[in-house]
């Protein structure tokens, strides 16, 4: 188990077997980290403390079992995406969830059924099918026809693991599988800490969109899960009585407080709009030529930072309010200093007023 986990701490890191080598100094050589990771071989411990902290990983972690397996990774901006990068991105997904997976174990809870509406995958032929199962979606889990506050926060009650990573910039998010021997597959969805949350929920959104659809290959299915991820967050019916049926125009303040009402981007919104028929092919150019021409890359007035996967770190904080776990482990688990999950336990007061519950 040594020699996968140095692995996967390496590829996280973005380093090649000589990569690392030179970040410890050259005490073993490539050739050895190699014969590590084969498992031929184990470090002595000076060694193994040298990688664990090159790789800014606890000890313990290059030493602890791993039974994961990611399965149907499905990448955003697939096409940008280099294969060193997939390998870094799938070592902090694989991370990340060996912790998630390890705290629920640790509290006996197991993970969360994936509230899979009946008839997933929905078929999908025509753009306008990609509609009609983001419509499917709402009313399975009765969504109604509102704006959805808080994404994030649905797609955990809905058995669907969150999480927020430090990814390259040429990659939004994922959609993936966790396989376990004896459990059942996990769907997990990751987006990038690097992108505004408007854009982190329509990718969230988008990756939910290659879980419930099956596209007909004669579509393109990046742009049919936009419009599966547009419908979802901009349900039809509630944004025509927004903004009408039909416009020649909309002024900046209105643009603004609509994205903001929908928690999505001003670019998504103006698709939006075009597709549904409110605007025209030629309006939609004359905005990003005009008035929106940075909206691809740079959000006008982002929206303050309101979603966080929350599930994981309520876990941990559990497990260590139970004694289940000490103070160290939490602080292993969670990537913070001791201090800091000591101030987040303690919260203002610095007092544990429910210590004696």
């Amino acid at each position: 188990m040594f020699g996968e986990r140095l692995k996967l701490a390496r590829k996280r890191c973005g380093l090649s077997l000589r990569g690392l080598a030179d970040a410890i100094d050259h005490a073993v050589t490539a050739q050895a980290i190699g014969r590590y990771e084969r498992g031929e071989m184990l470090p002595g411990s000076a060694i193994a403390l040298k990688l664990a902290k090159a790789l800014n990983v606890p000890l313990s972690y290059l030493f602890s079992p791993s039974k994961i397996l990611l399965e149907e990774v499905e990448f955003r901006k697939t096409s940008t995406v280099r294969a060193k990068e997939r390998a870094m991105v799938k070592a902090a997904v694989l991370d990340s969830l060996d912790r998630y997976l390890l705290i629920e174990d640790l509290l006996e809870i197991g993970s969360h059924v994936w509230d899979k509406p009946e008839g997933v995958p929905f078929t999908v032929t025509r753009w306008d099918d990609a509609e009609t199962v983001a419509e499917r979606i709402r009313e399975s889990w009765n969504l109604g026809g509102d704006a959805i506050p808080n994404l994030t926060d649905l797609l955990e009650e809905r058995g669907i693991k969150v999480l927020k990573l430090d990814f390259p910039l040429s990659v939004d998010g994922l959609s993936c599988q966790v396989a376990r021997a004896d459990h059942e597959k996990v769907p997990v969805i990751v987006g990038s800490v690097s992108k505004s949350l408007e854009r982190r929920r329509l990718t969230l959104a988008h990756e939910l969109g290659h879980m419930v659809m099956g596209i007909d290959g004669n579509l393109d299915e990046e742009k049919a899960c936009q419009r599966f991820a547009s419908a979802l967050l901009m349900p039809r019916e509630n944004l025509l009585f927004e903004v009408g049926q039909r416009r020649k125009a909309f002024g900046y303040a209105e643009i603004i407080e609509i994205k903001r009402m929908y928690g999505v981007s001003a670019a998504a919104l103006i698709v939006r709009l075009r597709d549904l028929g409110v605007i025209s092919e030629a309006r939609l150019q004359t905005v990003f030529r005009g008035i929106g021409r940075t909206w691809r890359k740079t959000e006008p007035e982002p929206l303050p930072e309101s979603e966080e996967p929350r599930r994981f770190q309520r876990l941990v904080l559990r497990a260590l309010a139970e004694d289940v776990i000490s103070l160290s482990k939490a602080s292993e688990l969670l990537r913070k200093s001791t201090g800091e999950v000591n101030r987040i336990m303690l919260g203002p007061t610095g007092k544990r007023s429910c210590g004696s519950w």
